[in-house]
């Protein structure tokens, strides 16, 4: 089923619903893609209000600099990002590779920085290079989320919320410098201190912290309560097993690279990752990518996936319009 945009607040713009999918725009013999999307800013702005994400279609993206240009002319205030679960590349100020994830595994439903006390509030995408396979960024919305998962669950961790645990290593994924952006012991330990995270130094160099935050929470421009984390995502459940069991035989259970809990310390259990993914995946929304194909997600009302992959892949990341934990009514303490 496919529906128009309403054509009075996108006027000028070809856009459509369709069932399944997010709102995508169509467009064509644009000759420069950074000042038509400086022009369109605000209707396309006005398409993520009303639909919480949309695929644009037809820029012709092929080179970082110039899809860079398009996602500056987007969101003029772009976030550095910190506290990284996994490497990118940087390709200039503001502007990311997407993060660098084995291709046969999948990035499940998360939103970005969620963890973190201050996080973008809109996520923007531009494929450069599509794979041959898979690989699409899909999209689920979290008040829908919210609504479908149980009952005495959603009351659990909007009471408590959840823990994030980290083992940082110079073995596997981002090392403690990388991930905040400095060398200096002391700096890290500022941050943590500034930003709600415990922290203990390892014999070994490594660096080990504990986050709490809350999973639901309202989104600051109308009050809708959303569920909004990276529980599933982080959580050692969702990796392969394989995957999982190599880290534990290796690092031992304390020392995964990343793990959730309860609020309150409690392991989450299997099956309750389980429900989570599989409310995610029944509303999730799905475009495969093109090359040159752009997209702007509000990070807080949609969760975003990567999907498995066969051939190259180049999509850049930006995060823009950054929102503070502390004006979306957040429903749990930070200790």
């Amino acid at each position: 089923m496919v529906s128009p945009i309403d054509t009075d607040a996108f006027a000028g713009l070809n856009g459509r619903a369709e069932e399944g999918k997010p709102a995508i725009v169509e467009v064509s013999g644009v000759a420069d893609a950074a000042e038509w999307a400086a022009q369109n800013r605000g209707a396309l702005h006005h398409v993520v209000a009303q639909h919480g994400a949309v695929l644009v279609r037809g820029l012709g993206l092929r080179d970082a600099a110039g899809a860079g240009a398009v996602l500056k002319a987007l969101a003029t205030d772009l976030m550095a990002e910190r506290e990284a679960f996994a490497p990118r590349w940087s390709y200039e100020e503001g502007v990311y590779s997407s993060s660098k994830w084995p291709p046969n595994q999948p990035m499940c439903m998360h939103h970005e920085l969620s963890y973190a006390l201050d996080f973008p509030g809109m996520m923007l995408f531009a494929c450069l290079s599509a794979p041959t396979d898979g690989g699409a960024t899909a999209v689920s919305e979290s008040a829908k989320v919210l609504a479908a998962l149980p009952a005495d669950l959603v009351e659990r961790f909007e009471r408590e919320g959840w823990l994030l645990t980290r083992s940082y290593n110079d073995e596997i994924g981002v090392p403690w410098s990388e991930a905040f952006g400095t060398s200096d012991k002391a700096e890290v330990e500022k941050y943590c201190a500034d930003n709600g995270i415990t922290f203990e130094w390892t014999a070994d160099g490594g660096l080990r912290t504990t986050q709490r935050r809350s999973a639901v929470i309202s989104h600051p421009a109308h009050g809708e309560k959303l569920w909004f984390n990276q529980i599933a995502f982080l959580n050692q459940w969702t990796m392969a097993p394989e995957v999982r069991e190599y880290l534990v035989d290796v690092y031992g259970q304390d020392g995964l690279p990343f793990n959730t809990r309860f609020g309150d310390g409690d392991e989450i259990t299997e099956d309750i990752v389980q429900v989570i993914n599989k409310t995610y995946d029944s509303v999730t929304l799905r475009e495969p990518w093109q090359a040159g194909d752009l997209m702007l997600v509000d990070n807080l009302r949609m969760a975003h996936s990567r999907e498995p992959f066969d051939g190259p892949r180049e999509v850049l990341v930006a995060m823009g319009y950054p929102v503070r934990l502390a004006d979306c009514s957040p429903t749990a303490p930070l200790a």
